[in-house]
C-alpha cells in the first residue's frame, strides 16, 4: 500500500537532510543579515573554490564510511594527484589531460592499495589509512623532487584550456566546480542507493558476515569503495589545481577533519551500515558555508576555523550516542527506565 503524500511530507519533514536544509537556512539569515554582501551570487557562488574539493572528497569517503571503515588519507592524495599533474606536464612535457589521466590513475592505485590492506589483511582501517596519509605524503614529495622548479614555489602557468576548469561561468553565474560537483552528487546518489552494488555497500556495513553467506564479494566491495574515494580525491586535487593555477605537494593537508565532519554530519554512522550521499552534500555545504560567513561577516579570523568544525563533529556523535542509549531516549520522554532509581538511591 503506497503512503499518502501526507505521510510522505511528515516523513520528509522529519528527515535529518530536511534539518540540514533548515541549518543552510539559517546560516544564509544569519550571515545575510549581518552582512549584505554574504547574499552576493557572484561573491557567494565565488566562494566555492574554497570548499568544492571538500565537497567532492566526502561524496565518497561516504562509501567507505558506511562499510563501516575509515578514510583520512584523502588530502594526501589531494596533494600527491596535484603535484603528478604539474610534474609530467612542465617536465614529463605530456599533454594536460594525459597528465591529468595519470593522476587519476595514480589516485586508484593509492586508494586501492589501502583497500586491500583494510580488506584482504584485516588491518583496522584508521591504522591503514593514517600510514597512507603519510606514504602519499612522502610520495608526493619525492615526485616535486623529479621538477626542475623549488617544490616550495609550485608548478605553474598551466594552459588556458586546464584553467577554464575553474575559471567557466554558465550563463556567467554558475562556476563550472558547482556543475562538477552537482553531476558527482548525482553520479555518488545512483551509484549507491540505485544498484546492486550499492546495496552490497550497505549490507556490507550492516554485517560482512551475512553478505559473504549472501553471496557478495564483501572484501572486494570494501577495497573497491577506496578506490572510489582515491578518485574522488584526484578529482578534487585536479579542480583544486586549475582554480589555485599552481601544482604542490600539500595542497589537500588541512582537508581530513572537514571531510569527515560532513560525511558523519550527513547522517553516516561511523560504525557503517547507515549513510545518505544527499545529506552529506548538504553538510559539506553546511560546512563550507560555514567557513565562508564567520570570517566574512563576523571577522573570525581563518586560522581558528577548524574549532566550530570540531565543535560540530562532536556535538554530532554526542548527539547521536545519546540518540542510540535507549535510557536516555525514555528518560528525556519521561520514562525512568529500570534501574536508574536505584543507581541514584545509592
Amino acid at each position: 500500500m503506497k503512503n499518502s503524500p501526507l505521510e510522505s511530507l511528515k516523513r520528509g519533514v522529519k528527515s535529518w537532510e530536511f534539518a540540514l536544509l533548515m541549518i543552510l537556512f539559517l546560516e544564509f539569515v544569519i550571515f545575510g543579515a549581518k552582512n549584505s554582501k554574504f547574499l552576493n551570487p557572484n561573491i557567494l557562488l565565488g566562494s566555492v573554490n574554497d570548499i568544492i574539493s571538500i565537497c567532492i572528497i566526502s561524496l565518497f569517503v561516504t562509501f567507505v564510511m558506511i562499510t563501516g571503515g575509515i578514510d583520512i588519507q584523502a588530502g594526501a592524495i589531494v596533494g600527491f594527484t596535484s603535484i603528478i599533474v604539474g610534474v609530467v606536464w612542465q617536465d614529463g612535457g605530456l599533454n594536460i589531460w594525459a597528465a591529468c589521466l595519470i593522476a587519476v590513475i595514480a589516485a586508484a592505485l593509492c586508494g586501492a592499495l589501502s583497500g586491500f590492506f583494510v580488506a584482504y589483511c584485516n588491518v583496522q582501517p584508521m591504522v591503514v589509512t593514517l600510514g597512507g596519509g603519510f606514504l602519499y605524503s612522502g610520495l608526493a614529495l619525492l615526485v616535486a623532487k623529479l621538477s626542475a622548479t623549488e617544490s616550495y614555489k609550485g608548478i605553474s602557468g598551466f594552459p588556458d584550456s586546464f584553467r577554464q576548469i575553474s575559471q567557466f561561468k554558465l550563463f556567467g553565474v554558475i562556476p563550472e566546480q558547482v556543475i562538477i560537483f552537482a553531476v558527482l552528487t548525482v553520479i555518488a546518489y545512483l551509484l549507491l542507493h540505485k544498484t546492486k552494488y550499492g546495496r552490497k555497500v550497505f549490507l556490507v556495513g550492516v554485517n560482512p558476515r551475512a553478505a559473504e553467506y549472501s553471496g557478495i564479494n564483501s572484501r572486494l566491495v570494501i577495497m573497491s569503495t577506496y578506490v572510489l574515494s582515491g578518485i574522488s580525491a584526484a578529482i578534487a586535487g585536479i579542480v583544486l589545481t586549475s582554480y589555485l593555477d599552481t601544482a604542490k605537494s600539500d595542497i589537500g593537508a588541512t582537508f581530513t577533519l572537514q571531510i569527515i565532519t560532513a560525511v558523519v554530519l550527513g547522517g553516516t554512522l561511523s560504525t557503517g551500515g547507515k549513510g545518505n550521499v544527499i545529506g552529506t552534500a548538504l553538510a559539506a555545504l553546511v560546512i563550507g558555508i560555514l567557513r565562508f560567513g564567520l570570517p566574512l561577516c563576523f571577522k573570525i579570523n581563518t586560522q581558528y576555523l577548524d574549532i566550530p568544525v570540531g565543535l560540530l563533529l562532536l556535538i554530532v556523535i554526542t548527539a547521536r550516542s545519546l540518540a542510540g542509549n535507549s535510557k536516555v531516549v525514555r528518560f528525556m520522554n519521561g520514562v525512568m527506565p529500570r534501574g536508574w532509581g536505584k543507581t541514584a538511591a545509592h
